[in-house]
């Protein structure tokens, strides 16, 4: 045998000595007092899946059966109407479940928005479209580039809103269509940061005195802003406990409340949570253990009562929670 050849051998011998002696560190390092294994580096929430009783301050009171496969976006009108978008459709319930009507898409829609004067306002991939309450007079707007992904839209009388998780952007528009400006990414105005979307959840809301709030799910918080881009505060931080934010983008998605109180929801430990107007954290809606495992996307509104619409993609179903304080509210069973 050569000398090189017993210097090779040599050398595997002892890279298998040295892989044997880590196999076994992490075997004992990892190994639970118990007899069993762990790993120091798992992302473990199963001790948040469980809401303590007294932070839960609302009640399932209510389910609409969507129909679709997969509903992605929801919207309340001032009467109260329910409507909801999913596969190739739009319905459109009354507030005690009851189809009205539904309506044919050409293309799948992922946020659904309504206007004062009944206009109905899509997210549809990469562009706005628009049509009639009954799904007549579609109108395709301009597309917004081959990055563009629409997951929230919004209307105020003549401001339109929608966010891009594609381009991590704001778009502004009139009710036309006619492009005011844009908010995010190389766009941002000085002393503006941006924002940061790691998955395609990326939502806003419109409240009162013209105000503009945003999820900016990597930061973990949410962000006002005004009109023309400006940024005015934040609220929201990264925690594991109940009143903050956690894993990798949450909020997935906001709702404001006629007192200016918010809603979120999020994802990874799957809940929805009530905040005070200056985001001080209130009470649970809805915890983890009322959702299916990997229960991902739960959009939201709220209508003229207080009450809380989410709409649970995995359930099919648009679930209505009232505050445990109503004289009227019925348990869901």
């Amino acid at each position: 045998m050569s000398s090189s050849l017993k210097r090779s051998l040599a050398g595997l011998a002892v890279s298998a000595g040295v892989i044997a002696v880590m196999v076994w560190a992490f075997h004992i390092i990892s190994r639970e007092p118990g007899g069993g294994t762990c790993n120091p580096y798992e992302y473990d929430l199963s001790n948040l899946t469980k809401t303590p009783p007294e932070l839960i301050g609302y009640r399932e009171t209510g389910q609409i059966k969507t129909g679709f496969r997969k509903p992605t976006g929801i919207a309340v009108c001032p009467c109260g109407n329910v409507w909801t978008t999913g596969d190739l459709a739009v319905a459109v319930f009354e507030p005690d479940g009851n189809e009205i009507r539904r309506f044919k898409l050409a293309n799948p829609a992922q946020c659904i928005a309504l206007s004062a004067d009944d206009r109905v306002f899509l997210g549809v991939e990469n562009h706005i479209e628009t049509c009639n309450p009954y799904g007549g007079q579609q109108n395709a707007w301009s597309g917004l580039g081959e990055n563009a992904f629409l997951t929230s839209i919004a209307v105020t009388g003549t401001d339109v809103f929608a966010a891009d998780y594609g381009n991590r952007t704001l778009w502004h528009f009139d009710t036309s269509g006619k492009l005011l400006g844009r908010i995010g990414g190389p766009h941002s105005l000085e002393g503006t940061p941006g924002f940061i979307v790691p998955s395609p959840y990326f939502d806003l809301a419109l409240g009162a005195n013209g105000s503009l709030w945003v999820a900016d799910p990597g930061r973990l918080r949410v962000e006002e802003y005004t009109y023309d881009g400006r940024m005015k505060g934040a609220w929201g931080e990264a925690s594991m406990k109940i009143e903050g934010f956690c894993g990798c983008c949450n909020p997935t998605h906001i709702a404001l409340l006629p007192d200016s109180s918010f809603v979120t929801s999020e994802k990874g430990l799957a809940r929805v949570k009530l905040h005070g107007p200056d985001g001080k954290f209130k009470c649970v809606v809805a915890g983890p253990e009322q959702f299916a495992e990997g229960t991902v996307g739960l959009d939201l509104a709220v209508d003229s009562s207080g009450d809380i619409l989410v709409l649970d993609p995995k359930a099919g179903a648009v679930r209505i929670f009232t505050k445990k304080t109503a004289p009227d509210a019925k348990e869901v069973n």
